[in-house]
């Protein structure tokens, strides 16, 4: 058998060095820090929970029933989170879903979940950016530039370019500020609850105070309406993980660190946002007066309005009502900071690719992060924050819905890339059913379905803030975005359709026999390199003479008849072994 020492398939990502940026970068603790800030539980929460305490549910709404909705939207999370791992592991590529749709689907669905990541982010930065310049005046008690839209909007255009410096200087600088930023909301979010649970049974909370039941977290009497219209919302509160799957090529152990992270990222968030929604609920409860959940007043931020109650007037309590006010200002500085991280890794790829200007693509010479792709990023996201705010304040609450939508589109495109790139290999074994095909699919499916669903109810005219032609304008955000950007699409492919025709990024399995050359130190291996990417035909007839093939499932090289049927008889014996585990009859060898 043939072997090339430091040889790599052609187009598989094996080296950061392909896109330049700083390999080694991350550990575990520092991707898990970037997952979980990246959804700004603290900001999330404020934000959202409101909204899905006060969600229809036929004559009522969804109130208690709250702790329940963050569970259930766990469930399609955590199964993504396990697409995500899955994935990267057969290539950790910063461009995520972008890359491996891509690979599963071709280019136009790649091109499109690329997309729906960049608008995704584009659209939240609106949000995050009023968040961030509204809480910044009100840790000051500058009530008067608080009250005014104008310089609420250029305190969030000044957050929006410090968080976009930062990212530009470089990932270690950004994991560093997330430590602490992070570390700020989860003490905070700890002590919220915590007084908020000893002030009902010490029956010192509110007058509309409940007392905690395990009945809270079941779903029981909820309509599906209701179930998928929360769920979505929630979904969002969730949403950001994939972050520290982003940053994947500045890793350490590329292929597992990012998906340990994402996983683990998911399960401290459930822990968090179940703690946190049942000690809100019991201590405010759902009623639409005075410090309810379900009050309009207090919808679009349930912190800022129970604070002062949960905590008290002492000094103590002051002070940790000013650090509930500084952990939301600081969970919305951060996940702006890392909603840039991931938006400039996905053009960065995309540029790379060819999917984008090549511009894209460039890097930095000393801080080794892309530039282009995080400042266009920051310029866009300001251009749109400030277009919004001009419209009307009132469209940026519905920008949460919106994004939902894009949330379940790429999310779910990812589960199903899964599925469809190891489609050979799920029934090899007991795990790779679960964890390349059931889990995957059933995610891609809980969220398509609900990406379905809540696109119905967001298009009709009383749904939102504002209707355009009798349309909600949470449906025209969301959809248009989408419809914008397969415009974009086209116009693009028209321009250079290098990569349309599959010539930088081709679709792949991860059964395929890929091409492999020799790795040499002068040659930048970037997609426009000009050398070959190659699937090769399972009986070899396309493979290059002297030249060498691998089998992605097992890394195994192969150039010749006598290599192919070695191959075959090792996933033979891999086959024999899995069914003497599972306690069953060989199948018969049946190879071509």
């Amino acid at each position: 058998m043939t072997h090339i020492d430091d040889a790599a398939p052609i187009g598989f990502p094996e080296a950061t060095e392909e896109k330049g940026l700083k390999s080694g970068a991350l550990g575990l603790v520092s991707s898990i820090v970037i997952g979980m800030a990246s959804t700004a539980p603290a900001y999330s929460l404020a934000a959202s929970l409101g909204f899905v305490v006060a969600t229809t549910n036929g004559d009522g709404i969804v109130g208690v029933k709250a702790p329940s909705i963050m569970l259930l939207a766990f469930v399609p999370m955590l199964l993504i989170a396990i697409a995500y791992q899955q994935l990267n592991k057969a290539e950790p590529d910063c461009g995520t879903t972008f890359t491996w749709a891509t690979r599963a689907f071709g280019p136009k669905v790649g091109w499109m979940g690329g997309w729906g990541i960049i608008a995704a982010d584009v659209i939240v930065m609106a949000n995050l950016a009023q968040i961030a310049g509204a809480y910044t005046f009100q840790l000051f008690g500058w009530d008067g530039l608080l009250e005014s839209s104008f310089w609420t909007t250029f305190a969030g255009v000044i957050w929006i370019t410090v968080m976009t410096y930062i990212c530009y200087r470089g990932i270690e600088v950004s994991a560093r500020l997330q430590y602490a930023l992070l570390g700020i909301e989860v003490i905070v979010l700890i002590a919220f609850s915590i007084f908020a649970l000893v002030r009902v049974y010490t029956d010192n909370a509110t007058p509309e105070s409940l007392t905690p039941s395990l009945s809270w977290l079941w779903p029981s009497g909820l309509s599906l309406s209701a179930l998928v219209t929360a769920t979505l919302i929630a979904v969002f509160i969730y949403w950001g993980w994939d972050t520290a799957v982003s940053v994947n090529e500045e890793t350490a152990d590329p292929d597992k660190t990012p998906g340990r992270a994402a996983i683990i990222s998911t399960l401290l968030l459930l822990m968090t946002y179940a703690i946190v929604s049942i000690a809100t609920v019991a201590f405010a409860g759902t009623g639409e007066s005075d410090l309810g959940l379900a009050n309009p007043d207090n919808a679009d931020d349930v912190f800022n309005a129970l604070g002062p109650s949960v905590f008290g007037d002492s000094a103590l309590g002051k002070g940790l009502e000013i650090l509930l006010i500084l952990s939301v200002l600081s969970s919305a500085s951060a996940s702006t900071q890392t909603t840039i991280l991931p938006t400039a890794r996905t053009s960065l790829a995309m540029g790379a690719f060819k999917a984008l200007p090549s511009a894209f693509a460039k890097i930095h010479p000393r801080y080794l992060t892309p530039t282009v792709s995080t400042i266009w990023m920051g310029l866009v996201s300001i251009i749109f924050y400030v277009v919004m705010t001009i419209v009307s304040t009132n469209i940026l609450g519905d920008t949460i819905a919106a994004v939902g939508l894009m949330i379940a589109f790429y999310y779910g495109l990812t589960g199903f890339a899964a599925v469809w790139f190891y489609r050979h290999h799920i029934f090899d074994s007991v795990s790779d059913f679960f964890m390349k095909g059931l889990w995957p699919f059933l995610g891609g499916l809980m969220l398509l379905s609900a990406f379905i669903i809540a696109s119905y109810q967001y298009a009709q005219p009383d749904y939102g803030s504002t209707t355009l032609m009798g349309i909600g304008d949470v449906f025209i955000i969301g959809i248009g975005s989408l419809l914008l950007g397969a415009v974009l699409m086209f116009i693009w492919n028209a321009i250079a359709p290098a990569f349309f025709r599959g010539e930088t990024l081709p679709r792949r399995s991860a059964s395929d026999l890929v091409l492999v050359v020799p790795r040499e130190d002068e040659t930048v291996r970037l997609p426009d390199s000009g050398l070959p990417d190659l699937v090769v035909a399972p009986d070899l007839f396309n493979l290059p003479e002297g030249a060498v093939a691998i089998d992605l499932a097992t890394g195994m090289e192969v150039d010749s008849e006598e290599d192919l049927e070695e191959l075959h008889e090792q996933q033979e014996a891999a086959e024999h072994i899995e069914y003497m585990h599972d306690d069953k009859e060989p199948p018969p060898a049946e190879r071509t």
